[in-house]
């Protein structure tokens, strides 16, 4: 017979999980004290084995309490040299899981409390490839747009925010599902999906609820229903 007695336990991860730990918090240091980020809050936490380069630095900008995970990859498209204006500014608060790539050449904004799930890409340039007599690898990048995802906004794992022209801007608090594919804006308090991603339900302040597609496109319903029909004349 076994007897079980109610007992107050500690949680002990595995010892050797502290290595880990003990080098990213002595990365984070490092980083912060020595790379000439455009700006950079406090309680910084990076992974040791995310991929930023030094010379990049001078266009990113960190916020207070961001977190990047493992195998992170951050990159600026030709940086500028000396003083530049940041193409990557991450908020107080964002979460970047592991394995994300974000890759800028103009403008990606992450506003306060943005979760990225594992293996996100974001991108405001693509490769070009007009020229049909010269490999893609030595045509450059496009010309590019400019990416904002709104506060408090969670994005999928897998998913993909694609803004290689104009303006791409998720309002705020949208939620995009994973292995989506966003190439175009959406309002706030979305819930995106697909591929292309489409939006499925939203958020209706007005009456409080959760609607199934658009707000606009359910009020403009509703104002036709609305609407007395003439009788049909013989």
């Amino acid at each position: 017979m076994l007897l079980f007695h109610r007992k107050s336990y500690v949680h002990f991860d595995d010892p050797l999980t502290l290595i880990p730990r003990a080098l990213t918090r002595l990365y984070s240091l490092w980083v912060s004290w020595t790379y000439p980020f455009a700006s950079k809050g406090r309680k910084l936490s990076i992974h040791y084995t995310c991929e930023l380069h030094r010379h990049m630095a001078h266009r990113i900008q960190l916020g207070n309490s961001v977190e990047i995970a493992k195998d992170v990859w951050f990159h600026v498209e030709a940086p500028l040299q000396g003083k530049g204006s940041p193409a990557i500014i991450i908020d107080d608060n964002c979460l970047i899981a592991r394995r994300t790539q974000i890759s800028a050449k103009n403008y990606v904004h992450l506003e306060r409390n943005v979760i990225l799930s594992p293996s996100v890409l974001i991108v405001d340039s693509s490769h070009a490839y007009s020229d049909t007599e010269r490999p893609i690898r030595d045509q450059g990048v496009t010309e590019g747009g400019r990416i904002q995802i709104g506060e408090g906004c969670w994005i999928g794992h897998g998913a993909a925010i694609v803004g290689t022209r104009g303006e791409l801007v998720l309002g705020r608090n949208c939620v995009v599902a994973a292995n989506s594919v966003v190439t175009r804006s959406f309002p706030a308090f979305s819930v995106i999906s697909g591929n292309p991603a489409r939006l499925v339900k939203q958020f209706d302040p007005v009456k409080g609820s959760w609607i199934m597609g658009s707000v606009t496109a359910a009020a403009h319903r509703t104002e036709q229903d609305s609407v007395p029909r003439q009788a049909s004349t013989s």
